[in-house]
């Protein structure tokens, strides 16, 4: 499998970048206690900060709203998926916990102030190329909707679109049966290859910590456009 990045987008964002985790024979589960934890204690922690902090002064928000502009798409109508989780917690509709894959990539988005999105490996079909949707791009999402993705960016193999840093498809979903899957890690622009790599190092370490298996990783730019796995 191929993952690769349309030249497009570096037309609109030559800084474009995204971090790619690929995990092998891992086990996903009921999240352990330690994670639910984390998870309900970090969303308090944000709660109380976002009394005297608006949603958009958080530097991840803010730049991704800056690059969804970009992109052509409206901030305000189509929030990526980490001010969505911003704006839940500032209401104290804190998220539940789903499964341990899932969680992680929550908490983690949340920490990073950027959009993730994590796909079980065997349900994506041929190839990957991530690219800005057009009038006929859509897909079932996990809000339970049919979602239009119209200048928005997204993942499509040879089925369709199945993902993006909006709302993730029902199709590619990770379940407690996965145990192949690839993590999108929606990176902010200004952040250096090197802090990236960095960024990564720290996300695959603390997934294989409760999931086990292997993690590998790349960042994809306007130099390095492709990764096979």
């Amino acid at each position: 499998m191929i993952i690769k990045l349309d030249d497009s987008l570096f037309q609109m964002e030559p800084n474009f970048k995204l971090g790619i985790l690929h995990y092998n024979k891992i086990v996903v589960s009921s999240s352990p206690q330690m994670l639910k934890g984390r998870l309900q204690l970090f969303q308090e922690q944000l709660f109380f900060e976002m009394e005297d902090k608006a949603v958009t002064e958080f530097d991840g928000i803010k730049e991704w709203r800056a690059l969804w502009k970009k992109f052509g798409a409206d901030p305000n109508r189509y929030r990526h998926s980490a001010e969505a989780l911003y704006r839940r917690i500032a209401k104290q509709n804190y998220i539940t916990p789903l499964h341990s894959a899932v969680d992680l990539n929550n908490f983690f988005s949340m920490q990073y102030e950027i959009p993730m999105g994590i796909y079980d490996l065997e349900k994506i079909q041929g190839d990957i190329t991530i690219s800005i949707g057009n009038e006929e791009t859509t897909y079932t999402g996990l809000n339970g909707r049919e979602n239009k993705l119209h200048n928005i960016l997204s993942l499509h193999d040879t089925v369709g679109a199945f993902g993006s840093p909006f709302v993730d498809s029902v199709r590619t979903s990770t379940t407690e049966e996965t145990t192949d899957a690839i993590q999108i890690v929606f990176l902010r622009p200004s952040m250096e290859i090197e802090e990236g790599q960095k960024l990564l190092a720290s996300i695959g370490t603390m997934f294989t910590q409760i999931h086990g298996g292997e993690a590998l990783s790349t960042i994809l730019n306007v130099d390095n456009k492709e990764w096979r796995i």
